[in-house]
């Protein structure tokens, strides 16, 4: 035992992808033996991860959830900033311009729609919790448009690190219903063509959120609605941090 506590401690980047790849792999056998697909595995691994960090966080009596364990230390390195932004330029390097190009004003309009309502929504959140400053209304409604804009966005404009986890922990509710709520919806919707799923991730925005949605409802749209949720990403990164913060700094004085 001791001899493997020296190995676990060594190698704690290694037991993190081991313990998420695991933990996927169970979900997604659950939800495929079990739920019969209802509600994606991608959506019950973020739950149950969720819930390990929070007991992980009591046990340890920390506040970095499993990673107050020393067994899972490697952890706050998988979930750190650095893999954040390697996984936002690995998604982004997947989406080609001409595909969006082929979903016309359609996508267009979507991207634009999409952003502006869940930054307006977040921003509503924010007040409502009782922020009234710019900088954390910007950091909670880029949080509201994915978990991935929202601490990009507070790193940018300074925001404390309590708003840009509010911002992230925003972005992760919206990701789960995204993901649990897709294949429910997706008749009454009409979420049955590939114009239909760009028009859908333009809106929704969450690329796993929308991605793992897609696939319980008709894996052949998951590409097209991942192109325009990459890119509502990458847009909503450019513009919450520049654009919307500037007219919300304008609008508070």
């Amino acid at each position: 035992m001791k001899e493997l506590e020296i190995i676990l401690d060594k190698n704690g980047l290694i037991v993190a992808f081991l313990f998420v790849g695991i933990l996927t792999w169970a979900t997604d056998v659950f939800s495929k033996k079990a739920l019969n697909g209802r509600i994606p595995g991608s959506a019950l691994a973020i739950g149950l991860a969720l819930v390990l960090g929070y007991l992980g966080g009591v046990f340890a009596e920390g506040e970095q959830g499993l990673a107050d364990l020393s067994y899972f230390k490697g952890l706050s390195i998988l979930g750190g900033s650095m893999f954040r932004d390697f996984a936002i330029v690995a998604t982004a390097t997947g989406a080609s311009f001409l595909l969006i190009r082929k979903s016309g004003m359609l996508g267009l309009v979507s991207l634009v729609l999409g952003i502006g309502l869940f930054f307006g929504f977040g921003v509503a959140l924010g007040w409502m919790m009782g922020y009234r400053d710019a900088i954390s209304l910007c950091t909670i409604g880029a949080g509201a448009c994915t978990y991935i804009v929202g601490p990009v966005t507070g790193g940018a404009i300074g925001a404390s690190s309590e708003v840009i986890a509010l911002s992230i922990g925003t972005g992760v509710v919206k990701t789960i219903a995204v993901t649990i709520l897709t294949p429910v919806l997706a008749k009454w919707i009409g979420l049955n063509s590939p114009g239909a799923a760009m028009a859908y991730g333009g809106i929704m925005g969450t690329s796993s959120g929308v991605a793992a949605g897609l696939a319980a409802t008709d894996p052949t749209l998951v590409p097209y609605g991942a192109v325009t949720a990459t890119f509502y990403t990458g847009l909503g990164c450019l513009i919450c941090p520049s654009l919307f913060y500037l007219i919300l700094s304008t609008l508070l004085g």
